[in-house]
């Protein structure tokens, strides 16, 4: 068995994980592409130490920032994880989209890591000529893949170029043989714009200024990471290129923003069940859902 808790940034995940694994005694894996890098701690609202020692946390802190980890890679290393902690029910919870689908819905995804030369070249011949070479060797992908989007459209081309295989081919879904609950947390709007702006003031209060400074100079502002949200605003602080007020400001909007896709992309999926992180008796609501679900299948 598995259990998912999903939703938007801000939306209360971790601190309603918090409570459902210590009753049931279980563990929990995170679902958040930035969390696994080490020292990128207050800008991705990574728990803390006391409530890893609350709880065990898997899949945190596993790469430096320099090194990549390949959603195949993920999805291979949490499935074991599943598997390894099966009699204690483990939460995969997070708002990374893509990491919740490569395990919920068993995703088929090509083992093939980035090669940055090949997509280096690929895109020096422009986004039109690239799409129409897709069109050529994979005209399933290409019709599933918007003309402008060079992401998908290179990573296409590179499985295609490193497997002899159109991409297409060797995608679909397994789904797990093990019952999934999965659990959305979702309010008003208003609230969750609320409650990001809340979050961001917290984070400038931890101290993440000093750490995009101290992140800037180990690793240099290169780093691709220090161009995602919360870090990226506050890197251009630094630069001199606004004051602390509009970073924060462009900090909430954006973040405003990712909630936004990520509520659409969580609306996609007809599994969750999904409960008002406002409701004063939030905990024992989904305690009541975890236990029928436990009950139905054990």
């Amino acid at each position: 068995m598995l259990i998912v808790i999903c939703g938007a940034t801000a939306s209360g995940k971790s601190g309603l994980a918090l409570e459902i694994a210590q009753r049931l005694d279980s563990v929990i894996i995170s679902a958040d592409s930035r969390q696994i890098y080490r020292e990128f701690d207050i800008g991705t609202a990574k728990p803390t130490e006391a409530e890893q020692k609350l709880v065990s946390h898997y899949q945190i802190d596993i790469c430096d920032p320099t090194e990549v980890l390949t959603l195949a890679e993920y999805q291979q290393q949490t499935q074991k994880l599943i598997a390894l902690h099966q009699s204690r029910i483990p939460l995969l919870v997070g708002g990374t989209g893509l990491y919740l689908d490569s395990i919920a819905k068993g995703l088929k995804i090509p083992r093939v890591s980035p090669q940055p030369e090949l997509r280096s070249q690929l895109a020096s011949l422009g986004q039109a000529q690239i799409h129409a070479w897709l069109t050529q060797v994979d005209p399933i992908a290409a019709l599933k893949i918007h003309p402008h989007d060079q992401f998908r459209t290179l990573r296409a081309l590179e499985v295609y170029y490193v497997t002899g295989i159109p991409i297409s081919a060797q995608q679909g879904e397994n789904h797990p043989n093990y019952p999934i609950l999965q659990i959305g947390l979702d309010c008003a709007v208003d609230v969750l714009d609320r409650r990001i702006a809340s979050r961001v003031q917290q984070m400038i209060e931890m101290g993440l200024v000093t750490e995009v400074e101290y992140l800037c100079n180990k690793y240099g502002q290169d780093l691709s990471l220090l161009s995602t949200l919360g870090y990226a605003e506050i890197k251009q602080y630094l630069a001199g290129e606004f004051n602390l007020a509009a970073a924060i400001a462009l900090t909430v909007t954006h973040t405003r923003q990712f909630a936004k896709r990520q509520r659409t992309w969580f609306n996609k999926n007809q599994q969750i069940i999904w409960f008002d992180n406002t409701s004063p008796d939030l905990i024992d609501q989904v305690w009541c859902k975890v236990q029928e679900f436990i009950a139905q299948y054990s």
